[in-house]
């Protein structure tokens, strides 16, 4: 099998920059991700008869640039064929790209309006402190709140040049006539608030962003604007994706798979598995989404919580708070802050 032939099949170094055909008129183009462990990002091209529809654009940044404008010329185009951007979620290395073209050609660009409190947030004159330093402290993670305080103490607030809003915000579900062919816009959200999977049912493929994956579990409530119950919204989310037909995954990080039903049972697993995971903590003492995170494993190498650099030991406090808030609100935890931190408890009366 050559290399062609084994990113269509969905094996291979997914990562590797060209133009993959996934499916009759769609291709998969991975962008180049800086700094960052998942190392690329999948922007699909779809071939309509209303011209190109891209389901999400990349991160606008010179390299992911480069390979945007040979991608399109290899396939005989250029960014004025792109009429349309349908953006799965604000994120920065789906959204900004994307931004940044419909603002030099045109190109409609769409976002679904959960993510609008997160760019409120950013592009906010009165925010003087990064808010995922008060979510630190509410899951007992002093420490770790203070080092990303420092991290960005006295840096020049970001530009949100590449982060404007969008053209059209997608609200609800809804069928979007692209001629020859109906994508159905289907709100998801849980990793954001805004968060939308398309899906072709006709041509049996699911455009799943950053809601399925095919190797790791998305992230959970990471994004400026709080959320108070992002995991319940996931869980919910992926429900609602697995009563669509089984169709094939088209993932913005990691190769196609086969099933798309067979990765939502896969995560349901995962979480149901994790939230257990997080009452035996509790249970053994732990009090804190920081101690919690302590007690249970990261990673398919199952890290420990220390052994996790930095930026993941955030993310694990994140995803800890998330799993313990739910597991309160079902009456499997009981939960009370004090102060800046909230605290667990076993659940009275011996509820499981």
């Amino acid at each position: 099998m050559d290399n062609a032939a084994e990113q269509r099949a969905g094996v291979g170094d997914w990562t590797e920059p060209g133009v993959y055909e996934v499916s009759p008129g769609v291709h998969r183009m991975p962008l180049p991700l800086p700094m960052d462990a998942l190392r690329a990002v999948n922007v699909y091209i779809t071939e309509t008869d209303q011209g190109l529809v891209l389901i999400d654009g990349g991160w606008a940044i010179p390299q992911a640039q480069e390979l945007f404008i040979s991608g399109l010329k290899e396939l005989g185009y250029t960014q004025r064929d792109i009429q349309r951007f349908l953006v799965t979620h604000v994120h920065r290395d789906h959204y900004t790209q994307a931004y940044v073209v419909g603002q030099e050609t045109g190109a409609d660009v769409s976002l679904g309006i959960g993510d609008k409190a997160s760019l409120d947030v950013m592009h906010s004159d009165t925010l003087t402190q990064d808010p995922n330093v008060d979510r630190l402290l509410q899951a007992g993670a002093d420490e770790v709140a203070e080092a990303w305080r420092k991290l960005f103490e006295g840096h020049v607030r970001p530009s949100t040049d590449d982060y404007g809003y969008p053209s059209t915000w997608l609200d609800s579900d809804f069928t979007i006539d692209l001629g020859t062919r109906q994508l159905a816009a289907v709100s998801t959200p849980g990793h954001t608030q805004g968060h939308y999977v398309f899906a072709d049912i006709q041509a049996g493929v699911l455009f799943a962003g950053d809601h399925v994956l095919p190797t790791i579990t998305p992230s959970i409530g990471f994004e400026p604007a709080w959320v108070e119950q992002p995991l319940k919204d996931f869980l919910e989310s992926l429900v609602k994706v697995r009563a669509l037909p089984d169709m094939a995954l088209l993932p913005a990080h990691g190769p196609v798979a086969v099933s798309s039903h067979d990765r939502v049972d896969e995560l349901l697993a995962h979480h149901e598995e994790r939230l257990q995971q997080c009452v035996e903590a509790v249970a053994q003492g732990a009090s804190t989404a920081w101690e919690v995170a302590a007690l249970i494993p990261w990673t398919r190498r199952n890290r420990t919580r220390d052994e996790l650099g930095p930026f993941d030991q955030v993310m694990a406090a994140f995803e800890t708070l998330a799993h313990l808030n739910l597991l309160a609100l079902q009456g499997r935890l009981s939960s009370e802050d004090n102060g800046q931190t909230r605290l667990y408890r076993s659940a009275p009366f011996g509820i499981s």
